[in-house]
């Protein structure tokens, strides 16, 4: 049921033996084991890539003295996500750790930190804060040993496996950074250009809309906006340094300020961003269009297209034809600070969710009566039937006799 694809550096780890230490164009990686569980979550440090599958169960590849792919298999029971810095692990289980009386719902690493979120809605940091990016003066606090509290009343943290800043978005909408600054990655404008801010800003001057997602690089960050008034409705938006280009722009121009990624790969009004992930200093997108599209760094064909030119501006990528391409919207994109995956992994809404529990427990369909809501439940089914429940020929005739139905 897995199917991923890599491209980029293959090295630090290598994870290809008898490939070159740069693909440049995107390949199938494949587990030893071929009954290996969905795949649920890709990440990467300097050194080591982790797999974590949709049991819990979490492998991690690296390399042996002799510069050999060496496969480990983490021994903690019921992990529910893994996040990597440069040099940072850590592991959250499906049962929670205890910060301070309250269970921690969510971990994220920068580059040398790790930011924990609880179910009070609180945001703790630990780990180094040279640049301030634990919201505290670098000067007297330069190493958090223990989670320290940064900020109340916070719904979602975003920051970057190779980023010394941090973003913190509370229950309003309102968002806060901290951190380094010296590239404008913060996005607070042309009159705040201090290296290190060391205390949590709010961000001014936010596009207007939602905030889905905000991923940082070393030198940019990139914000995903979604507006139910527009098409599409979903628009990137970078801030940072132009160096390599990660911004999406054909000019050598900073943006201190979050500004729109332009280009006509995925302004179409029929197509909308599904997904993106930013690299050290590289940034992939995928749309519902199925299109894969890149721009910034490419010096190790971390962008996957055939070569390893950098990309001023948008770029489509050509891309082997999928397996389960009919169903883009469950496909995701990692990108490690040199190289890139392209993974399935089928998400479920709350709906779904319910039902593929009431399939596992009863197979028959006798007990469904449920009616349609927005075309989910009929989603739902196809989900199940595809990638859950392994069906045969009969089974599949029957519930696509309940599906038209209820159609």
């Amino acid at each position: 049921m897995n199917e991923i694809l890599f491209f980029g550096a293959n090295q630090s780890p290598i994870l290809f033996k008898n490939e070159p230490n740069q693909i440049t164009k995107p390949i199938q990686f494949k587990f030893e084991n071929e009954n290996e569980k969905q795949i649920k979550q890709i990440l990467s440090s300097n050194y080591s890539v982790f797999f974590l599958f949709e049991n819990g169960k979490t492998i991690k590849y690296s390399e042996d003295s002799n510069q050999n792919p060496e496969k480990e298999e983490i021994q903690i029971e019921n992990i529910q996500k893994v996040t990597v810095g440069n040099e940072n692990e850590a592991i959250l289980t499906i049962e929670g750790n205890i910060q301070n009386d309250r269970i921690i719902q969510d971990i994220v690493s920068g580059s040398f930190s790790i930011y924990l979120l609880t179910s009070n809605q609180n945001v703790y940091g630990i780990g180094s804060n040279d640049y301030g990016q634990l919201g505290f003066d670098s000067k007297t606090l330069e190493i958090i040993e223990k989670p320290i509290l940064m900020m109340k009343n916070v719904s979602k943290i975003f920051s970057g496996n190779s980023s010394n800043c941090v973003f913190l978005l509370n229950s309003n909408q309102e968002l806060f950074g901290c951190g380094d600054n010296e590239y404008g990655q913060l996005g607070l404008g042309e009159s705040i250009k201090e290296r290190r801010i060391n205390k949590l800003i709010k961000i001014q001057n936010i596009p207007k809309g939602k905030i889905i997602d905000i991923q940082c690089g070393y030198f940019h960050s990139v914000m995903l906006i979604e507006n139910q008034n527009q098409n599409p409705k979903r628009k990137l938006y970078s801030c940072g340094f132009s160096l390599y280009n990660g911004l999406g722009k054909n000019e050598n121009v900073d943006n201190y300020e979050f500004t729109e990624i332009k280009s006509s790969l995925f302004e179409n009004e029929n197509d909308d961003i599904l997904d993106f992930s930013v690299g050290n200093d590289h940034t992939l997108i995928l749309t519902s269009n199925s299109k894969l599209i890149g721009f910034g760094n490419n010096s190790n064909g971390q962008l996957g297209t055939g070569n390893t030119d950098k990309q001023l501006i948008p770029i489509q990528i050509e891309l082997p034809k999928l397996r389960f391409n009919e169903e883009i919207s469950n496909y995701h994109i990692y990108s490690g600070i040199s190289h890139s995956f392209l993974y399935y992994f089928p998400s479920f809404s709350n709906l779904e969710e319910d039902l593929i529990k009431l399939f596992r427990k009863e197979k028959n369909f006798v007990i469904f009566h449920l009616k349609p809501e927005n075309g989910e439940i009929i989603k739902a089914h196809k989900l199940i039937l595809k990638y859950r429940l392994n069906q045969n020929q009969n089974e599949i005739e029957k519930l696509q006799e309940i599906i038209s139905k209820i159609n």
